[in-house]
């Protein structure tokens, strides 16, 4: 009656959180700085368009989005990353879809092979990683190949160290920059490499690049800017981009993808028969957003600013370092479990352990194991207070 794979998938972070966490009184009112998302206030531009499209509720919502949709998120892109004019083509290149989680999951079934004579095929993704790579991988019957980013290794997959047989299987690899949990950025050396190795063995680089926008000193370099410099060719790679975290605006389910137009085209007639449309006031707000960087910059200065106060709060300790990209603190407790119940009981505020956010490989090591998450999605204020607690909960 049910998909058996369902039952192959590990427990989502969150449920498992709440089951740990289960009958313990917190010692001070709760806070929560679990879940990546944002409390900043959205842009007014989001309503006024929306006030301004309001008729177009009762029209169902094209699939490939609205041209001036298409036309911004195109233009952003040349902005953001410098792109030669020509290279992307709005009508070839770009597919809106309603937030990146359905999409990342998604393109798994689009670009794995399914049913075919030999081993399974593999998706390569980081370990610690975003919950969906996982899922995308074991639904669409795909063997998963983590790879460890520690802080031995930046953060990021050691791209030397993958064995040749996982790339020659590999259907899909998933990297995250700046990556979710720990805010690495791959530089540009790095993503030559990773699209060189997804060009030599053929498999498809699904660069999730939702963080792009908040970063700390220095503009993270994306796929597309290495594809402009190598000639535009953008074959093999995809790029997956969200309203969610540059805007504030996560309830708007907002996002796209862009690249490889042989990839675009054979995603966009399986996104026909089983995803969800942006509707069109919703389209016509994300139009609004993507054609105006201002709110970005301010919403980045935030965000550098709770890196300031995490700094003055942890300075040295708990292995805090300043994530060059993303709003996440990545810290080290050595029990990630034992560290979440303790800060939630003494202090109040709700983290989640690394591990939850990992797997645990064949010799029973889990990268995460170590580590906590916290999300710095709250106001100045609040934030400071969140932190001043967790600080003083891990010092006792």
């Amino acid at each position: 009656m049910f998909n058996a794979r369902l039952d192959q998938l590990p427990a989502y972070p969150f449920p498992r959180l709440a089951t740990l966490l289960d009958g313990i009184e917190p010692g001070q009112p709760p806070l929560v700085m679990s879940i990546g998302e944002p409390q900043h206030e959205p842009p007014a531009m989001i309503t006024e368009a929306m006030v301004k499209h309001a008729s177009l509720w009762h029209k169902y919502p094209p699939g490939a989005g609205t041209p001036e949709l298409r036309d911004a998120i195109k233009n952003w892109l040349d902005r953001r990353y410098n792109l030669p004019k020509g290279m992307i083509d709005r009508d070839d290149h770009v597919l809106p879809v309603a937030g990146t989680r359905e999409a990342l999951y998604l393109i798994a079934t689009t670009v794995i092979p399914q049913d075919q004579p030999g081993p399974k095929p593999k998706v390569l993704l980081p370990n610690p990683f975003y919950q969906v790579y996982c899922g995308a991988a074991v639904l669409n019957d795909a063997e998963m190949v983590p790879l460890a980013a520690g802080p031995e290794n930046g953060f990021l997959p050691d791209l030397d160290q993958i064995d040749a047989k996982d790339l020659d299987a590999c259907a899909l690899f998933f990297l995250c920059s700046p990556a979710n949990p720990q805010g690495a950025i791959a530089s540009r050396a790095y993503l030559e490499q990773i699209i060189s190795l997804a060009r030599k063995h053929d498999f498809v680089l699904a660069m999730d690049e939702c963080y792009a926008d908040i970063y700390d000193s220095t503009a993270p370099t994306g796929a597309l800017e290495i594809c402009a410099a190598q000639g535009g060719n953008m074959d093999n790679i995809l790029v997956f981009h969200s309203l969610s975290k540059r805007s504030s605006a996560p309830g708007l389910r907002s996002g796209f993808v862009a690249g490889d137009a042989k990839i675009v085209k054979r995603f966009t007639a399986l996104r026909s028969y089983c995803s969800a449309t942006i509707p069109m006031p919703v389209m016509a707000a994300s139009t609004a957003l993507w054609n105006d960087d201002a709110h970005a910059e301010a919403n980045r200065d935030i965000y550098r600013a709770k890196i300031d106060i995490a700094e003055e709060v942890f300075g040295n300790r708990f292995g805090f370092y300043r994530p060059p990209g993303g709003f996440f603190l990545w810290l080290d407790v050595g029990d990630d479990e034992a560290a979440t119940r303790k800060i939630w009981k003494e202090s109040g505020v709700k983290v989640i352990p690394g591990s939850y956010l990992s797997l645990t490989d064949a010799n029973g090591n889990n990268p995460g194991k170590r580590f906590i998450r916290i999300a710095l999605v709250h106001d100045l204020e609040t934030t400071r207070e969140g932190l001043t607690r967790i600080a003083k909960a891990l010092e006792s």
